[in-house]
């Protein structure tokens, strides 16, 4: 891994660490912080996650203003506005790291999961964006949710090119993350 990534993922984890002890050490959430950023930003770090309440990266990372560059969609799922929002985050912002991160119960993984494998009625992209990794023999929702994030990964990579030369050229990289809600840890997926 790129050093500016690994330093990163390093500050991430840390932070995801105050959190779950309860100890937050982010200095930067009040109006004077938001008033230092007005001219710009430069986020450690481009988090791609669920539009889901409890799936909050600032207050998970330990985080405030500024710190990250939070790109949501229900189910994580890559189209075409998630995409060029991470291209943005790579290409202008310079973000040294990419985390998809996926969690427990995730709402978009049971219902695919719950109309596998009928045509989808409502929510066709969502639903099938995650069809392409369910089979018969998957059986947990939050087994679905963890192994889509690689698939998220791929598709970031294959879908941009803009992303595909940064990440050859040594740029940024993209690695995988799971919330864990009984404990708030964020755990690397390798």
């Amino acid at each position: 891994m790129i050093e500016a990534a690994q330093k990163s993922l390093d500050i991430l984890l840390e932070g995801n660490k105050n959190f779950v002890n309860g100890v937050s050490s982010a200095k930067n959430r009040d109006v004077d912080a938001l008033k230092k950023l007005q001219n710009g930003q430069a986020p450690i770090a481009c988090i791609v996650t669920c539009s889901d309440s409890r799936v909050i990266p600032e207050m998970i990372f330990d985080k405030g203003f500024g710190d990250l560059f939070v790109v949501r969609c229900a189910g994580a799922v890559i189209g075409e506005n998630v995409l060029e929002s991470v291209e943005y985050a790579v290409d202008h912002l310079k973000v040294p790291l990419v985390m998809v991160l996926s969690h427990d119960d995730c709402g978009v993984m049971k219902a695919a999961k719950a109309m596998y494998p009928k045509e989808p009625d409502h929510l066709e992209l969502l639903i099938r964006s995650v069809y392409e990794i369910i089979d018969s023999e998957t059986e947990c929702y939050n087994e679905i949710a963890r192994n889509y994030t690689l698939t998220k990964k791929r598709k970031l990579l294959k879908r941009s090119k803009i992303l595909r030369e940064a990440h050859h050229e040594g740029k940024f990289e993209i690695v995988r993350g799971y919330l864990k809600f009984d404990s708030g840890a964020v755990e690397i997926v390798s």
